[in-house]
């Protein structure tokens, strides 16, 4: 069964290293642009294990993109 549902990034219930990128982007106030970039990257949807994948593992692409200074 494949459910789709729009969904906000302050509402995803990240997992494991994705949590502390999810909250490095909501607290520079990027939600918005983050949530763009997904949907132009994948105009079809992602799952929630792909988005918990690119927030864990490409914390500093996502922080290079939308201009956060990764914390070391």
């Amino acid at each position: 069964m494949k459910v789709i549902q729009h969904l906000k990034l302050n509402r995803f219930e990240a997992w494991a290293g994705a949590k502390e990128t999810k909250q490095l982007i909501i607290e520079n106030n990027k939600s918005e642009h983050f949530e763009y970039l997904i949907e132009d990257l994948y105009p079809d949807g992602i799952t929630e294990t792909q988005l918990n994948d690119i927030l864990w593992f490409e914390d500093e692409w996502i922080c290079e993109t939308l201009q956060i200074e990764l914390e070391e």
